[in-house]
């Protein structure tokens, strides 16, 4: 038996445990934290089946524009072509699989193959074949340059993230987002998230976290480590003031009551036209099944995708978004600074506990351990939503 299925098999005799209703059941066992096998594993039957984050769109600067991104170990493109759309792409040629592109950069003609200069325009097709049938000549009898270009991947844009489906077979995307779509109209009214297409906040941040990428959504899920994680945070948005949000198959996390509106800089940023008078200081955090984080405030957004690196490192790419242009005018520069540096000090607070959970991991004293009934209950959605995924797959 391989290495990746003896650590299949060992996960199925826990399965049954993680299913369980809260008081009675177990986490997900050590295996799928710590064990390279089954990362590639998981890759492919949980994140690949599923709406995964993987870049953001503004990243691709202009028209004509192609960026390399590595999704745990898969070599992928993201172009933006002549006609302003966003598409992705598996990075080899055709030809011999030679990565295609190794830098980003501004596309002037075609993406062409560094090994035998095959060329590709930006939606992928192969557009050139040199000395194909021989020195000379660029075409051969029976070869059908539409049949060899790039392999797409399946992609979607929401909230300047791009999420793609490795699959292909997921449901539509706008079918996936929308039960939370729905739930924050509340907040947002009809015009949605379109205030935001125009106020990306520069680049945002990265934090690279010696975890496993689960540990980071199942932190981020609960807010029971409020109290001796975020102290400062804690000293206005208490514990009492949170509450947690599970939606439907492939969302959970928390809200608060107690969110300030203001900064340390005293001056207020412009708000969502049509959020409510009565819910200015409430925010709602929410797990975006299986790698993104979201924030939503009347105020402000925001938009962590967590890059899987390997077992025990993940990289956190965080981006801030405002309401409308007038929030990014240069009065308003140290409110927006303000804001990242508050989520800057957040998100680092977590760092040690994310790190010691998986540190833990490694210990046979320890295989999936418990859930409060009361505290816990969307961090044991997540991980019921891993355990379905991987029994489906298995």
């Amino acid at each position: 038996m391989s290495r990746i299925n003896q650590a299949i098999a060992s996960f199925d005799l826990d399965i049954d445990s993680v299913l369980r209703p809260i008081n009675q059941a177990s986490g997900l066992p050590n295996v799928v934290y710590t064990d390279v096998d089954h990362m590639q594993h998981e890759r492919d039957q949980v994140l690949g089946t599923s709406w995964a984050g993987l870049g953001f769109a503004s990243d691709l600067t202009e028209q004509g524009y192609a960026k390399p991104i590595e999704f745990m170990g898969l070599p992928l493109v993201i172009t933006r072509n002549k006609q302003n759309e966003i598409k992705v792409f598996h990075n080899v040629c055709s030809h011999r699989g030679t990565v295609l592109v190794k830098d980003e950069i501004s596309v002037h003609g075609v993406l062409r193959c560094p090994y035998h200069s095959w060329s590709y325009n930006l939606d992928g097709d192969l557009v050139g074949t040199p000395h194909i049938g021989g020195v000379g000549k660029h075409s051969v009898d029976g070869f059908n340059h539409c049949d060899h270009g790039l392999k797409p991947v399946r992609s979607a844009i929401w909230m300047d993230t791009i999420f793609i489906n490795l699959s292909g077979d997921a449901v539509e995307f706008e079918q996936y987002i929308q039960p939370l779509s729905k739930r924050w109209q509340t907040f947002l009214g009809k015009t949605g998230l379109g205030h935001l297409q125009s106020a990306i906040n520069g680049k945002g941040m990265q934090i690279e976290i010696q975890a496993n990428w689960k540990l980071a959504v199942e932190n981020y899920c609960e807010s029971y480590h409020l109290p001796w994680i975020h102290p400062s945070l804690n000293s206005y948005s208490k514990l009492e003031d949170h509450y947690h949000i599970i939606i439907d198959a492939d969302f959970s996390g928390q809200g608060s009551y107690a969110y300030r509106l203001s900064d340390e800089v005293g001056t207020a940023l412009p708000r969502f036209p049509e959020w409510p008078q009565d819910k200015l200081e409430q925010a709602e955090y929410v797990s975006f099944y299986p790698n993104v984080l979201l924030g939503i405030q009347a105020d402000h957004a925001f938009v962590m995708i967590i890059e899987p690196v390997s077992p025990n490192k993940s990289i956190e790419h965080l981006r801030l978004f405002y309401v409308g242009k007038e929030a990014l005018v240069d009065d308003l520069a140290a409110s927006r600074n303000a804001t990242l540096e508050s989520w800057r000090v957040v998100f680092s607070e977590d760092i040690d506990a994310v790190e010691g959970m998986q540190k833990g991991r490694s210990s046979p004293g320890y295989n999936g351990g418990v859930f409060s009934p009361m505290m816990d209950n969307p961090t044991h959605h997540f991980h019921q939503w891993i355990a379905r995924k991987l029994k489906a797959k298995s």
